[in-house]
């Protein structure tokens, strides 16, 4: 299973008046970590789109258990929870500098095509993907 590593230094501006990391800035940290592991598989969400298929969020799930603040850097580890050709879940964890736990989270994806907004299967439309994702998803463990 490949997890993908993400540094992201945080800015004053992804704060709240509280001195943490605003809650809504996560799941932009979540893009940035599915984006870096997508590059890390070999791919590019920009080619994808080109191609005319777009990958959009049908489900999100952030648990918060530790902030952030302005001044320190996070790491976001992401990975493939499960892929079944259609549907792909990624897995997130967002740790502090002294690597403890500040966010885990889970999205799930379908693809579609540009014009019709129509789910597609990966398996059958997008191969090199698919052989990626089957490859490097986590494995179930009983």
């Amino acid at each position: 299973m490949l997890v993908s590593d993400k540094k992201i230094e945080v800015r004053y501006a992804e704060t709240d008046q509280m001195g943490v990391v605003y809650h809504a800035n996560y799941v932009i940290w979540l893009e940035i970590g599915r984006t870096q592991l997508i590059k890390d598989l070999g791919f590019n969400y920009a080619e994808m789109e080109a191609d005319g298929i777009l990958s959009p969020v049908i489900d999100i799930q952030v648990s918060y258990k530790k902030p952030l603040r302005y001044g320190e850097t996070a790491t976001v580890k992401t990975w493939i929870e499960s892929y079944d050709g259609l549907r792909v879940v990624y897995g997130y964890e967002i740790l502090t500098e002294n690597e403890e736990l500040a966010v885990s989270a889970k999205s799930a994806h379908v693809c579609v095509k540009k014009e019709s907004f129509r789910p597609i299967s990966i398996k059958r439309h997008l191969p090199d993907w698919h052989e990626a994702y089957e490859t490097n998803k986590k494995k179930n463990e009983y």
